[in-house]
């Protein structure tokens, strides 16, 4: 490579949220790493259990609507509309209860 031909320097972006490493810290022991890891773990499926139960209630406030939607939708899909919108909120109900015994 000559004297003459610029090398651009390796940059990446890091999102906002990226974790910064202490370099005063010591390494993470095994058990340290997996225990984090675990704590991470839970704390995305209780994200992801609370964004389940979400739209479960926003699918029973849609199955409402076409339960009283009278003549524009047909029987059996109001009805089946009508079943949903008393099951599933009681559905949600069960999954936060899951989750906060096991909190």
């Amino acid at each position: 490579m000559s004297k003459s031909s610029t090398t651009k320097p390796d940059l990446r972006v890091i999102p906002g949220d990226a974790e910064i490493y202490d370099l005063m810290r010591s390494p993470e022991t095994t058990s340290e790493r997996v225990r984090r890891l675990q704590l991470e773990a839970r704390a995305l499926a209780v994200e992801q259990v609370e964004a389940l139960e979400r739209v479960l209630m926003e699918a029973s406030r849609m199955a409402k609507e076409i339960a009283d939607g009278g003549d524009a939708y047909p029987v059996g899909a109001r009805e089946l509309a009508g079943r949903l919108s008393s099951d599933l909120p009681a559905k949600a109900e069960t999954l936060k209860a899951i989750v906060s015994r096991s909190l």
